[in-house]
């Protein structure tokens, strides 16, 4: 689905797969996750696995793919990119840093945010704007969950860039929906195969890096929500800055 998100000159690769056979890892990355419990460790490897696909995709040869602070893809001189793992997808998008500046993908799965966490993440205005929680099994689009999923996207375009880590109620989303529902299905839920649209993330914490308004796709597709963020290098010119 990642693939649908993002332009042509982004390589992505994506899986369904949990587990990856022994020595995928690179012994750099095993060291890493050595005394990770299970699911630690097949999140980490299935999503390098992917990281990997992606770089063939670029005419790159594997390499470790360490992390930095808070767990951030530390990638080859030159690339940038981003991981994202969840029950039932991995996937990985890179691309060369002369095409993009940053990017930030994420996965989740489609259903409502658990109680609590709605409000921990959204504004007021973001709440008012994708109304109250949508039944679970009902065929309804969930966009608390595609909110919080948006707003990982736009955390991980942010901080490869600047280095400060934006917390979620500083930055405001809006969605657009861009697909056909299905008849009688109304506003809310999802045509039969996939549910898509843009989103726009307005930062309440800017840097002289990155625009102030930051543009993204979400897809829904068979119980999986899957966010997408990417700004140029030329951003500048294409605002007028």
């Amino acid at each position: 689905m990642i693939e649908l998100l993002l332009p042509a000159d982004v390589s992505t690769a994506a899986t369904r797969a949990e587990t990856v056979p022994d020595g995928a890892l690179f012994p750099e990355e095993e060291a890493l996750i050595a005394k990770s419990v299970a699911k630690r460790r097949n999140d980490f490897a299935t999503a390098r696995a992917c990281a990997r696909r992606a770089m063939a995709g670029l005419g790159l040869p594997p390499v470790p793919v360490l992390h930095g602070h808070r767990g951030r893809p530390l990638w080859p001189e030159g690339i940038v990119g981003t991981l994202t793992h969840c029950t039932g997808y991995r996937a990985a998008a890179l691309a060369r840093a002369t095409d993009v500046l940053s990017l930030g993908i994420d996965a989740e799965p489609h259903g409502p945010l658990p109680t609590g966490v709605r409000e921990l993440v959204t504004l007021p205005a973001e709440r008012e704007r994708i109304g109250p929680p949508a039944p679970e099994g009902m065929g309804e689009i969930h966009w608390d969950r595609i909110l919080f999923s948006a707003k990982e996207s736009v955390f991980k375009t942010w901080y490869p860039v600047t280095n400060v880590e934006l917390d979620f109620t500083e930055a405001d989303l809006t969605f657009h929906r861009t697909d056909t529902p299905s008849p009688g299905s109304g506003d809310g839920s999802p045509g039969p195969a996939a549910a898509e649209g843009t989103f726009t993330a307005r930062l309440l914490l800017t840097d002289p890096a990155l625009p102030t308004t930051l543009h993204g796709r979400w897809r829904v597709e068979d119980e999986i929500v899957v966010t997408a963020v990417l700004v140029r290098p030329d951003w500048r010119e294409s605002e007028g800055i």
